[in-house]
């Protein structure tokens, strides 16, 4: 039984009732409120409000149970007698394992009812410092990455990707141009104080229109009057460099804080078991900072990022013709191998991504507040090509985004109910620089979204709720782009499209197509406990995505992935209509969570390989833009086992099947069976020693489409006919693990980690199904990765 303090204050009417009122605040150690903490009282519960303060009707007379559990805090869980009316203050401890947590939720935090919580500790976030918002989320189950070489990396969540993830950082959705599979999130991992995941489309105030789920990346958030900081510093022999962030965080409870966090990565040239992955370095200069103003009635706060990235394209991606494109798909081996380096040549990315926001919150009253927000997001992408025979510092690709967004959000929480409901404005410019010298993949654009929804939650009972809720949104799109008379010819646009051409310039048309979408998505959600320690969740919802940029306009080589991508103007919108559900169980040394979904999505859209086409800067596969219908189902299950004090063991486990329903196929680029068990031995006593072995098996995926194609190759000056197997997974590959970290307390304020890991520990050779670049060339080798930490 914890400890508390209790105030007791008897209000006395003259009659006792058998049906009393409890009331009271709910406080932490430094007496500041604490809203939101969840009050159980009997069979009755309800939410503390912004000022700390409930109120509890109908308690009959008698011993009764109450629990009062607060997120980060230790809970309360006490038997007392009631004969009458009482207020009952609570004064709750901070839980300190908790504080080094990023909780992982299936379910939106605006809900009180957290689903299923799945936590990554700082450390494994720490542990990828150099790496990608993509790998920390592997971690999870449910969660696999798509990738384009080694580091452009972008999370699957279950199945889905791209367009259909939303990803915000600090409450602002990206508007990065991750139309693309291998446009990375412009985002440091390093900035992450909490990361939120949520499944499919339930989170309907961040959106209708990420039907595969969204990620929230918050920056830390210190509640104690005090400053802290940390430094890590990372090497690693695979590309021979580092990483190096350091953050300061101030916090206070009445007053001004602020957080300002930089990071530096450097590294050359990626290197497979055999041979080096030429052109695949990368460097990265990243800074983040907020202030925040807490008052009274309301707080105020302003936050901006800068994400600046350089990219290497491995080079055997962009190859000279067909013949060596045909030879490195079918033969396995790498057109270009060179010495190591840390230069970067082209191909490459550069990326720079401004974030800046202002957020303002007004507690109306008990319970009731409003918030607006404003952000502006300005996003480069250059991508540098090679040009045949010519030195040219020009990018071939070269686009400039521009987002402005507004939301206004009012929440309104009363006894057992929740409801919350806003409006959002969008405008957006894509603007191509027309002096590359190439054709734009993506033309220049204008973007106009609106949208309005209402949520709302209700607290039946101790053991019961559910959530209902509802959004429109309207979007609007225009774009100004050049058609070659013969794709357009070739793409049989006449006479559907021909209302869009606005200019003849002899070989191609200017065309100014124009889209607009009204769009309704609906989420219903419940949550269950029964006996004992067990929780079930169901939820089914209806969301519709429309075509992205990419899925319209493409038209031309994407030169970071070495394709050739084909859009369709006749592509219409996604519609998603999910049913997942969840049970968990918790023993005394055992945790377990069975999540079973199943996701129909009527007009999928999807990249289909189609052939090859030769250009002037060389040979490379078409991909093209289609749609079917698709029912993709699938299981997540993840344990958690203490097998002793000083042994714990935990299993992931992912399956995802996708079917073209349509055509009676498989669908492409759906991620296999995957499997991760690690064992872990931990000791407080020898400076928090910590030693862990993974092991991640990764089925070969044999649900696939078959898209062969023939083609024309040259055999001793003759033109000889063969197939490209571009369809075929590779076969299914075992990786082990190690990790391992001890912790020093070398000042007084101040506690130094030294962590020691090796990734791919047996130098395994394979290739994976979800990398774009699997065609070219194998996977990383071993990785040995030395760590510094420095908390003071």
């Amino acid at each position: 039984m914890q400890k508390f303090s209790l105030v007791f204050c008897f209000l006395c009417f003259g009659v006792v009732f058998s049906q009393n009122t409890i009331s009271g605040k709910i406080v932490n150690e430094n007496d500041v409120a604490l809203e939101k903490a969840h009050i159980h009282i009997a069979s009755k519960s309800t939410l503390s409000k912004k000022d700390g303060f409930y109120s509890l009707s109908n308690i009959p007379n008698g011993q009764v149970k109450i629990l009062i559990t607060y997120v980060g805090y230790k809970s309360i869980d006490t038997l007392l007698t009631i004969n009458g009316n009482l207020e009952l203050n609570f004064q709750m401890k901070v839980k300190r394992e908790m504080l080094d947590d990023v909780v992982v939720k299936h379910k939106d935090n605006y809900h009180n009812l957290s689903v299923n919580e799945l936590k990554i500790k700082e450390k494994t976030i720490d542990k990828y410092s150099s790496q990608s918002l993509g790998n920390v989320l592997k971690e999870v189950s449910g969660i696999s990455i798509l990738k384009s070489g080694s580091t452009i990396v972008k999370p699957v969540i279950n199945g889905l990707h791209s367009s259909r993830v939303g990803i915000y950082n600090n409450n602002v959705k990206l508007e990065d141009q991750q139309w693309g599979m291998e446009h990375a999130p412009n985002l440091d991992v390093n900035a992450a104080g909490k990361i939120s995941v949520i499944k499919g489309a339930s989170a309907l105030q961040y959106g209708g229109d990420a039907i595969g789920g969204i990620v929230i990346v918050d920056p830390i958030s210190i509640k104690k009057d005090t400053l802290i900081g940390k430094t890590i510093v990372t090497t690693e022999s695979n590309g021979r460099g580092g990483t190096i962030s350091s953050s300061l965080h101030k916090g206070n409870f009445c007053d001004w804080s602020w957080n300002a966090q930089g990071s530096f990565k450097y590294y050359g040239d990626r290197e497979s078991p055999d041979y080096v992955l030429s052109n695949t370095g990368n460097r990265e200069a990243n800074f983040s900072g907020d202030v925040k103003y807490i008052g009274k009635k309301y707080d105020f706060s302003a936050f901006y990022s800068l994400y600046n990235a350089t990219i290497g394209i491995l080079s055997a991606s962009h190859i000279g013709n067909v013949t060596d494109l045909y030879n490195s798909i079918n033969n396995q081996t790498p057109s270009v191998v060179e010495d190591f380096t840390y230069s970067i040549k082209n191909p490459k990315q550069k990326v720079q991504h401004h974030l800046a926001k202002l957020n303002y919150n007004y507690y109306l009253k008990d319970g009731e507040t409003i918030s607006f927000q404003y952000a502006f997001q300005f996003n480069n992408r250059k991508e540098f090509d090679l040009r045949t025979g010519v030195e040219d510092s020009r990018p071939a690709l070269d686009l400039d985004l521009m987002t402005h967004s507004f939301n206004a959000d009012y929440k309104l929480s009363f006894d057992a109910w929740d409801v919350k409901s806003g409006v959002m404005g969008l405008f957006q410019n894509n603007s191509a620089n027309p002096n590359t010298g190439v054709r734009p993949l993506i033309p220049s654009y204008n973007k106009f979204d609106a949208g309005i929804y209402a949520i709302v939650d209700n607290h039946i009972s101790e053991h019961f709720s559910i959530e209902a809720g509802v959004r429109y949104d309207f979007s609007t799109i225009e774009a100004t782009k050049y058609y070659l008379k013969s794709r357009w010819t070739e793409r049989n646009y006449s006479p559907e499209f021909d209302s869009f051409i606005v200019e003849d310039f002899g070989t191609q048309w200017l065309t100014k197509p124009r889209f607009t979408f009204h769009n309704f998505s609906a989420s219903l959600g419940t949550q269950y406990s029964f006996g004992k320690d067990y929780e079930l969740y169901f939820n089914v919802s209806h969301a519709v995505r429309n075509p992205n940029p990419s899925e319209f306009f493409s038209d031309g080589l994407h030169h970071s992935s070495g394709m050739i991508e084909l859009g369709d103007l006749r592509l219409k919108q996604e519609k998603s209509n999910k049913i997942s559900t969840s049970l968990s169980k918790k023993f005394k040394n055992f945790s377990a969570n069975f999540s079973p979904f199943l996701n129909y999505i009527e007009d999928y859209m999807f990249l289909r390989p189609v052939g090859f086409e030769t250009t002037i800067r060389g040979a490379f596969p078409v991909w093209e833009y289609q749609q079917t219908n698709a029912l993709l189902t699938g299981i997540d299950f993840n344990s958690d086992w203490k097998i002793t004090e000083h042994w714990q063991h935990r299993l992931l486990l992912s399956y995802v099947s996708g079917r073209d329903k349509t055509n009676d196929d498989a669908i492409i680029d759906m991620p296999p069976l995957n499997i991760s068990n690690r064992i872990q031995f931990s000791k407080k006593e020898w400076s928090n020693l910590s030693l862990e072995l993974q092991s991640e098996m990764v089925f070969r995926q044999t649900l696939f489409p078959n898209n062969n194609f023939d083609t024309n190759i040259v055999v001793d000056g003759e033109l000889f006919p063969v197939e490209v197997n571009i369809s075929q997974p590779p076969s299914a590959y075992h990786l082990l693990h190690f990790s391992s970290e001890i912790q020093l307390k070398t000042f007084k304020n101040s506690l130094t980690t030294i962590g020691f890991s090796v990734f791919n520990l047996l130098n395994t050779k394979y290739r994976d199904y979800l990398n774009r670049q699997r065609f070219y060339a194998d996977e990383m080798g071993r990785n040995f990765q030395i760590q510094l930490k420095f908390n003071y």
